[in-house]
């Protein structure tokens, strides 16, 4: 074997055992996995927030189903979120689905459209 090979192989099975590439793959597994609680969080923190507003109301739009349901709930429990907020998300679902557009909804409520509680 030519020896410039075999400084490659060394050099190459210096870097995969050296204890400072395993600590520097393992900070970035831990970083990800405080962004994806950080995410998770947020998103249950949402969820709760509309989803309480939505029941106290008695009703939810189109439109807020929708968007509940496409943004946050199925991304949260894609990222593995349960138990709270997919309870309320469950009662959300039971109510009454309303025909009224965001803008409609700003004008019975005297608010600039798209500002939500």
């Amino acid at each position: 074997m030519p020896v410039w090979a075999q400084i490659l192989i060394a050099v190459f099975s210096a870097v995969i055992g050296s204890n400072g590439l395993w600590a520097f793959i393992q900070s970035k597994k831990d970083k990800k996995s405080a962004k994806t609680k950080m995410l998770l969080g947020l998103g249950h923190d949402r969820i709760i927030t509309l989803c309480m507003h939505y029941i106290d109301r008695g009703w939810i739009s189109k439109d807020e189903y929708e968007d509940l349901n496409k943004y946050l709930v199925k991304p949260y429990t894609d990222l593995g979120g349960n138990g709270t907020a997919e309870k309320l998300y469950a009662e959300v679902q039971k109510l009454p689905i309303k025909q009224i557009t965001y803008v409609q909804q700003a004008m019975q409520n005297n608010q600039q459209p798209g500002i939500l509680p």
